[in-house]
């Protein structure tokens, strides 16, 4: 099968890392046979450890988040804001993985960099090996309404940073 992205430096990207909750993005990890998907809107690319990286917010409670912990790697899937496939996006953010298979529902289709899974429908992807996993913890907060507005829940995120190992665009 020919794969549809190719890879490229990391000097030409062509997603802007400062606009994905308006450049919608899928958040992908998982194995051959065992992937799951969620839509993301918090999170950017940078440079911490003297390393290029990628950090996305995950909740406690996202299914997501098992696969994050189980797995080396990850993707992260950018979308053009005004491709057709909004609508598939918004319903992948708002149903589970362990209740359905919302990727085939989607009709999305999962392809793999070097065993790594992304979604084939996308714009640009990139592929991450990770780094690190922090709780985000309300003591940690120094502004308090962001736990009034964010975390009404108690639902606290995860950041997780990945170093880049590949960009890939179509």
């Amino acid at each position: 099968m020919q794969h549809s992205f190719q890879p490229y430096e990391n000097d030409i990207l062509t997603m802007n890392p400062f606009k994905i909750n308006e450049e919608p993005a899928l958040l992908t990890c998982g194995t051959e046979g065992h992937v799951n998907t969620m839509t993301i809107s918090w999170g950017g690319l940078g440079v911490i450890w003297n390393k290029d990286v990628g950090f996305v917010f995950i909740r406690g409670s996202r299914y997501t988040k098992e696969f994050l912990d189980k797995y080396d790697t990850f993707s992260v899937t950018y979308f053009a804001p005004d491709k057709p496939t909004s609508l598939m996006l918004k319903y992948i953010g708002s149903v589970s993985g362990r209740d359905e298979n919302k990727i085939e529902n989607a009709r999305f289709h999962v392809d793999f960099y070097n065993g790594t899974p992304y979604i084939d429908e996308g714009r640009d992807v990139v592929i991450m090996k990770k780094l690190s996993v922090t709780k985000i913890n309300p003591e940690d907060l120094i502004d308090p309404e962001i736990d009034k507005t964010f975390y009404e829940n108690k639902d606290y995120h995860y950041m997780y940073i990945g170093e880049v190992i590949q960009l890939m665009s179509r």
